[in-house]
């Protein structure tokens, strides 16, 4: 799991980059019911059964071609605190979905030194589903970076953050740039156990 000081960045699936999402989406599942693992209230985890998850669609497997910016871009937003979540714009990934175009900014952490993170990239967004079918505060995805100009983004792989869950965490806010103006049904939902949905 992937964390920098108090702020939770992404991090269950960091590890999962290179698997399916069916892989991805068991794997989260036996990390909720594991008591070594589980970020749930023992309560919650001894109460739990599964993640909800959007069907799998491979309409929201996309291959994005990357803008790289001239010069290196540091930018902060907000987290479910009062502290600046810090992160540096690696490339804006253009793509479509249904034939229309979208695009989000791809960041990563640059203080991370550890290697086992050098090529990890942080996707934050939101959607139309956030609030009703997903959870307010916004979806990320973990997408490894490969040195190319165009790489794949599986929606199928969006998670929800920590604090969807469990009080105590610093989620960073996806930023008013990683917002897209579509429905994406795809990916993790809204959870509905006992931690009460915030949104952001």
């Amino acid at each position: 799991l992937t964390a920098i000081g108090m702020i939770v960045l992404s991090g269950w699936g960091y590890a999962q980059a290179e698997v399916s999402a069916e892989q991805f989406q068991e794997e989260l599942n036996a990390s909720f019911s594991d008591s070594s693992k589980s970020i749930l209230s023992e309560e919650d985890r001894l109460a739990f059964k599964a993640l909800p998850f959007f069907d799998i669609d491979s309409s929201y497997i996309v291959v994005a071609k990357l803008k790289f910016p001239r010069k290196e871009e540091s930018v902060s937003f907000p987290t479910t605190t009062d502290r600046m979540a810090k992160y540096n714009v690696y490339a804006v990934a253009k793509f479509k979905i249904d034939g229309k175009k979208y695009k989000l900014n791809l960041y990563y952490n640059p203080t991370q030194k550890n290697p086992l993170y050098a090529n990890h990239l942080f996707l934050p967004f939101t959607d139309l589903t956030n609030g009703e079918a997903s959870y307010g505060g916004g979806r990320f995805i973990d997408v490894t970076k490969t040195g190319e100009k165009e790489l794949i983004i599986d929606f199928n792989k969006a998670y929800n953050p920590w604090c969807a869950y469990s009080d105590g965490y610093n989620c960073p806010i996806p930023p008013i740039a990683n917002h897209l103006d579509i429905i994406i049904t795809s990916g993790e939902s809204k959870y509905t156990g006992s931690k009460k949905n915030r949104p952001q």
